[in-house]
């Protein structure tokens, strides 16, 4: 038995805010005491949790960086009897580089033992860490601690196994550099954000270095929604054998213990239905959104149709079906239907709602403007937009007046087509489903129903054929391909990066398949897209920070 088998770790899956240093440490101070009573010996945090991992150009203040090692002067004598490693910054004092290093503190028993840097530095997706921080090519890795040599890398320098993927971005594996060096436990500092089959990838991936290194590996993940990115948690151990034997609940904050040689299998935070979990990450959001910019309650525009009524339910479990406000804003083009599907709704989820006609406002401004009244879908755009941007007027009003925090309720399939009204239903401080294709929202919409053992969103809302309700007997069928046709499209342009000729070798139409990818670049579209509120994202390249196109372009696809 090594001198690792006879230790206690600690996971400290905390939830951190970006530039609430005080409060962050509070939390890492209670992290430590927590793993002390449970008689740890190590207690691992995620990345950059003194200062939160998206502080984005917070890392080039110079505040910021003439005072990153002040928090450790808080924690290192907190660390009295125990080892704690902790996701940080330091200053780069070469002149030359970044100003900053992203690195973990090993920290033992009150005494800063060094830092070891991040040697890969991500710029993908979401990620953009070549803009703030230096890389360390060598760092020290290894620490011998109570007698067993700890390996210590940071995030991205341990997704590199080139035993694991079959495509790697860099032609370095700084995890193996720190197992040949004769690392008995490693342990991986993490910020992986959630996106669908996200968790299992990692469980996959540590599990198989573990086993083919024969070295146990504990990985702690960041947890938390940051604006529209959300951090899962999902921390683990493996032991030597592979099995993971500490598994963290996903979605929530997590400190607990566990001896490496336990040997019992724990699969608490591994989910197999990724609907569980797109629904998880959408709460987890809107709450920490809500919570970390001080909004306690919510505004929404329910018109009757799924969006938001997957909105409003989103928004219930996420801040309490008290906190959150309804407003039905009907209009001439109202069916009966959609405002009694509201009530419905709302009686359903014990919301507060409230009822705003448009109809008179409308009247007046078709008069003043000389437009005619819609008579069918497409015939006068412009009027048709305009009572979108009524409802949009009167929801920021209510958002302003009562401190509310106005929730975006449109979708991705509708947001990548352009299929929404700018200053209309595109406005809000949150857009909860800009990363959720209109068939995954019918999907969580039904599992929603399902996890709470009753019909909180009325199945005929869920069933009834998508309408703007902008023009008389209006469906988005009229104006757009079928849903169910569209988003496989759009799921492999965006989250696959799949060209337009591998698109249609997957059995897609090519006329189809041209139509859609030019209504999503286009310029008009992308002018949209730009002036959205932050984004949920739940997958990769999605629509937000990791997707970067310009707006003004003449780029066009032509079918050959």
């Amino acid at each position: 038995m090594s001198a690792s088998d006879r230790m206690k770790v600690t996971i400290a899956q905390i939830n951190t805010t970006n530039g609430d240093i005080e409060g962050n440490v509070s939390k890492i101070l209670n992290a430590i005491d927590k793993a002390k009573s449970d008689g740890s010996d190590l207690i691992v945090f995620p990345e950059v949790v003194t200062h939160g991992y998206t502080s984005q150009d917070w890392f080039q203040d110079r505040d910021i960086i003439d005072h990153a090692l002040e928090p450790l002067a808080a924690i290192i004598p907190a660390t009295e009897g125990i080892t704690a490693i902790v996701g940080t910054i330091r200053p780069n004092e070469d002149p030359n580089g970044r100003r900053l290093f992203n690195c973990a503190a090993v920290i033992e028993d009150g005494e800063l033992l060094g830092f070891t840097d991040k040697t890969l530095l991500p710029e993908y997706d979401v990620f953009d860490d070549p803009r703030y921080f230096e890389p360390n090519e060598h760092p020290n890795r290894l620490y011998e601690i109570n007698g067993t040599k700890i390996g210590v890398v940071v995030c991205e320098d341990f997704w590199n196994d080139e035993t694991f993927w079959k495509e790697r971005l860099y032609d370095v594996d700084p995890a193996e550099d720190a197992i040949r060096q004769g690392a008995e436990l490693l342990v991986s500092i993490n910020a992986s954000p959630y996106n669908k089959g996200k968790i299992k990838l990692r469980c996959d991936m540590v599990a198989h270095r573990a086993k083919a290194a024969r070295v146990p590996i504990v990985f702690v993940n960041l947890i938390g929604g940051n604006d529209g990115i959300v951090f899962d948690g999902a921390s683990l151990i493996a032991d030597e054998e592979g099995d993971i034997i500490l598994q963290a609940t996903a979605f929530e904050e997590f400190v607990e213990s566990v001896e490496l040689d336990v040997h019992k299998p724990d699969a608490r935070g591994i989910t197999g239905d990724e609907t569980d979990a797109i629904l998880d990450a959408l709460v987890l959001g809107v709450r920490d959104y809500a919570r970390k910019n001080r909004f306690k309650r919510a505004v929404i525009g329910l018109s009757g149709g799924i969006d938001s009524a997957l909105v409003a339910a989103i928004a219930s479990e996420a801040l309490g079906p008290e906190n959150v406000l309804c407003v039905m804003m009907p209009s001439p083009f109202s069916s009966e239907g959609s405002i009694k599907d509201s009530e419905e709704l709302v009686q359903n989820l014990g919301c507060e709602s409230r009822t705003e006609p448009i109809s008179g406002a409308f009247e007046v401004l078709l008069n003043q403007l000389r437009f005619s009244k819609p008579r069918k879908g497409g015939e006068n755009l412009a009027a048709e937009n305009m009572q979108s941007r009524l409802r949009g007027v009167i929801l920021m009003a209510i958002s302003n007046a009562e401190g509310r925090l106005l929730l975006s309720t449109g979708n991705k399939s509708e947001l990548a087509v352009g299929y929404c009204t700018l200053y209309g239903d595109t406005n809000g401080g949150l857009a909860v489903l800009g990363d959720v294709l209109k068939t995954e929202v019918w999907e969580v919409a039904r599992h929603i129903n399902r996890r709470a053992g009753r019909e909180l969103i009325p199945v005929k809302i869920i069933e009834k054929r998508p309408s703007a309700e902008l023009a008389p007997n209006q469906f988005d069928d009229d104006s757009l391909p079928p849903y169910e046709r569209m988003d496989p499209i759009l799921h492999l342009y965006f989250e696959q990066k799949l060209s337009p000729s591998e698109i249609i070798e997957r059995g897609n139409d090519p006329k189809l398949v041209f139509e859609i990818l030019n209504k999503v670049e286009h310029p008009a579209n992308e002018f949209k897209r730009q002036q959205l509120p932050p984004t949920i994202i739940i997958s990769k390249n999605a629509i937000g920070v990791g997707r970067r196109r310009p707006i003004t372009h003449k780029y066009r696809r032509n079918q050959q």
